[in-house]
């Protein structure tokens, strides 16, 4: 079975975000660490080569497949920002009525800044992801 390439490292989540080419979007990812470390009381860390990530959870699916994650994590990309958060369904569908200007993806949501989300729903949702993670799976 393929070992999963998105792994905790000790690479400098600084070092990462200081190299963000967009100030907007460099200033909103040092941000996000701030109020993620804030909700979570957990320290940033680097997950793969571009992820910051908070927490570990482990998972093993009934395929046989397993690893750990983040329980919590986002990734600045050069059109947008995608937010890492495992929400039950309608919990999500919820949250995100009142969350601002967003994308969804099959397992992210994606913003351009801050600026056009609500942080008070994101706190929200951070918070609402690790007790989902916490619940569904096994947290180191």
């Amino acid at each position: 079975m393929a070992e999963n390439k998105t792994k905790e490292s000790t690479a400098s989540v600084t070092e990462f975000l200081n190299l963000v080419p967009d100030e907007t979007k460099r200033a909103d990812s040092f941000r996000l660490v701030q109020i993620m470390e804030e909700q979570t009381g957990l320290k940033a860390k680097m997950w793969g080569p571009a992820i910051v990530g908070f927490g570990s959870y482990h998972y093993k699916y009934e395929s046989g497949r397993e690893g750990d994650g983040p329980m919590v994590a986002f990734s600045p990309h050069k059109a947008e920002i995608s937010l890492y958060l495992m929400l039950d369904a309608v919990e999500k569908e919820k949250l995100l009525a009142k969350f601002g200007k967003h994308k969804t993806g099959k397992g992210c949501i994606y913003i351009k800044k801050l600026q056009d989300i609500q942080e008070e729903v994101l706190r929200e949702m951070i918070n609402s992801s690790v007790s989902y993670v916490t619940a569904k799976y096994s947290t180191p």
